[in-house]
């Protein structure tokens, strides 16, 4: 009996010991992919002898709003003209292999996805829709939307449940409310955006019309103790917002993207730590 308590009580605080260095490793993974809810829809999606929920194409007009996403030629993107009929669609291809009178094109394939949404907005400038949405390629599923919002990581669903009277009140909004990555406390103090890179991201771009201008500050002269934003480039914004700035200051902040020594993914994550102050968000 004198054995087997010797052996139990430190093989008890050997599993306590490793539960809590599997619970600090995992608990931060497990809220940022919010794995309750994606595994409790697969769950039911099963049980109806469905791998996923298909929810019938809609049909509609087209309106004053638009979805903006940049991908590769492989992607398929057939789901946002089947899903999504109401929305008008801008389908930038970063590596086309044959270009037609159909296909959009970005002058150079850098900076992930945010060299299509400043493209966008540079050669539609004066022709915005009143609402724009900026989001990914792919659709739905844990592997590669896991940061989109909804039980099953639906862009569809995330589409269909936006707000579009907030967008117009609030002017930006991010579409992922996870806080986890890119916003909780450890976040931000930002190793891409340094006090180097906010001064070459704003630099020539125009006196902020937004938080600082009460302070006087020109954009490239104000530095953050702190930037922080929910992951992953995915947010909506309206026309009204975007019109806020000049038509150059686009046009600077694409041409940083070409110019920096940056490579093709950390001047896009630089971007996907700006989208919220270019659109006059506070800093965190």
């Amino acid at each position: 009996m004198r054995w087997a308590l010797r052996f139990a009580i430190p093989a008890s605080l050997l599993v306590i010991l490793l539960c809590t260095v599997l619970y600090v490793k995992f608990a931060q993974i497990w809220d940022q992919y919010d794995a309750p809810a994606y595994a409790w829809a697969s769950l039911k999606n099963t049980l109806r002898g469905s791998k996923l929920d298909n929810p019938p194409p809609i049909e509609g007009k087209v309106e004053d709003k638009v979805v903006i996403m940049a991908k590769v030629e492989s992607a398929d993107t057939q789901w946002v003209a089947e899903y999504l009929p109401g929305w008008q669609h801008a389908i930038y291809t970063v590596d086309p292999s044959t270009i037609n009178s159909s296909t959009l094109t970005i002058p150079l394939n850098k900076g992930h996805e945010s060299m299509a949404y400043l493209t966008y907005i540079i050669d539609h400038y004066h022709a915005l829709p009143s609402t724009l949405v900026f989001i990914h390629p792919h659709r739905r599923g844990f592997s590669e939307a896991w940061h989109t919002d909804t039980p099953l990581h639906d862009n569809v669903d995330a589409l269909r449940a936006l707000r579009i009277p907030f967008v117009q009140k609030n002017g930006y909004t991010n579409l992922r409310c996870n806080w986890n990555p890119g916003c909780e406390l450890p976040h931000r103090k930002n190793k891409h955006v340094t006090p180097e890179i906010w001064r070459e991201v704003f630099a020539g771009a125009s006196r902020s019309i937004f938080s600082l201008k009460e302070k006087g500050f020109k954009e490239e002269e104000y530095l953050p103790g702190e930037v922080g934003a929910a992951c992953c480039a995915q947010f909506a914004v309206s026309r009204d917002r975007v019109s806020q700035r000049p038509l150059s200051d686009y046009e600077g902040f694409r041409k940083w993207i070409v110019d920096t020594k940056l490579n093709d993914a950390m001047s896009g994550r630089v971007l996907e730590f700006l989208w919220h102050v270019i659109f006059g968000m506070e800093a965190v």
